[in-house]
């Protein structure tokens, strides 16, 4: 199973009891898939996983995998900071119906480079389904180097990278690494059109929560080696990249979610986006919808 082209991570979305809300939940992914995203995420860091239940973890996997309908892959976030509770979450992910589990790299724990080739190959020994590796040091405090990518390349199990250092260098290092049975996606929005253009295969955003069909076009004229015409696209984008970054994802995101109709806040202690950013996140939400209608 190779990952390509535009994968959103999903928010989730809350009614305003809290709870998650299932409606909203399932008209964003079908939003998604009419927009053309390849594959979706559920409850990643940007669908506030830390936040979720088990209950809550194992509902919303399954109801978007019954609404997805094998028509794209279901990735599920399974990443904590021990080996064994990471294999039980992945386990939990594939018995909730999850196609892939999207692990990364373990949390604050600031394990070794050979700490986390050990973890890996013993999360993907155990897994059920395949591993997509994940790296966010900025989030994490864990930096996976390439080296240890390369070391993890050759398992059956694990099918990917989601790299969210932007950094060139981090990128050509990376890049040899692209196969049919390994897929490079980059985790960065800001960055993503030179890294597939360097030879990533694809994208898991944030920002393709809001413009999902531009996204995916853009990903579209990557593939048919139209680096220009993706480079205009990605240039109207250049606001809400910076937008999405003024306060810790996913707080800017779940702003433009709501102005766009899909949930109400975050839990704690993740607060509402504050006042001063609440005039641009009405004029990104109006640029939302220019750049998405243009498509």
């Amino acid at each position: 199973m190779q990952l390509h082209g535009s994968i959103t991570a999903l928010t989730t979305p809350f009614d305003a009891d809290g709870r998650p809300d299932l409606a909203a939940w399932r008209a964003q992914i079908e939003r998604q898939i009419e927009a053309g995203t390849a594959a979706v995420v559920v409850a990643g860091s940007t669908g506030e996983a830390a936040a979720l239940s088990d209950a809550e973890y194992a509902q919303l996997i399954e109801t978007a995998a019954a609404c997805v309908g094998k028509r794209i892959p279901v990735l599920a976030g399974s990443g904590l900071s021990s080996t064994a509770k990471t294999i039980a979450q992945t386990k939990l992910a594939q018995d909730s119906g999850a196609d892939i589990a999207l692990v990364v790299t373990p949390p604050y724990v600031r394990p070794t480079q050979a700490g986390l080739i050990a973890h890996y190959r013993a999360v993907a020994d155990a897994a059920g389904i395949p591993v997509v590796l994940y790296n966010v040091p900025g989030r994490t405090g864990c930096d996976m180097q390439p080296d240890t990518v390369a070391a993890l390349r050759p398992h059956a199990n694990i099918i990917g990278l989601k790299e969210a250092v932007g950094d060139e260098g981090r990128w050509a290092a990376l890049y040899p690494l692209a196969g049919p049975d390994f897929s490079l996606l980059s985790g960065d929005d800001p960055t993503f059109v030179r890294a597939m253009a360097g030879g990533a295969h694809g994208v898991i955003s944030v920002a393709s929560n809001v413009v999902p069909a531009t996204f995916a076009a853009i990903c579209r004229l990557l593939r048919d080696d139209n680096l220009a015409g993706a480079q205009v696209l990605d240039a109207r984008l250049r606001g809400l990249y910076d937008f999405l970054g003024v306060e810790p994802n996913p707080v800017p995101v779940k702003a433009l979610m709501r102005l766009l109709g899909y949930g109400q806040d975050l839990r704690l202690p993740l607060l509402p986006l504050s006042e001063p950013h609440r005039a641009e996140a009405l004029r990104m939400a109006e640029l939302c919808n220019t750049v998405e209608q243009s498509i």
